[in-house]
């Protein structure tokens, strides 16, 4: 039985070094930006998912240590700076790249 534990507790270990690898790779300094990054995406895809005024299934979100990029499409100018307003309202957002396209 301590065999089994020991194995069990060096998998998770594995898993949570792999975990924190792929934060670095991607930018961020520390597991804790990879996590800052992801809540910040988290809550601006939800307030979309809100809004009466952005398409959240047409918008794309992606945080990179605290830098928020919008991509996708939107139907009108109203919408593309509705979704950038949403973006720049959230905790921790340092700046947003509004890349969003209209194509009405």
């Amino acid at each position: 039985m301590q065999i089994r534990t020991t194995l069990v507790a060096a998998m998770m270990a594995a898993a949570l070094l792999t975990t924190a690898g792929c934060a670095v790779s991607r930018g961020q300094e520390t597991m804790g930006a990879y996590v800052d990054d992801t809540g910040i995406t988290t809550l601006i895809k939800a307030r979309m998912a809100e809004s009466k005024l952005v398409s959240a299934t047409s918008i794309s979100v992606e945080t990179l240590n605290g830098t928020v990029m919008l991509s996708g499409f939107a139907k009108s100018q109203t919408e593309k700076s509705a979704a950038e307003s949403i973006a720049r309202g959230v905790n921790n957002v340092k700046s947003v790249r509004n890349e969003i396209v209209v194509r009405p």
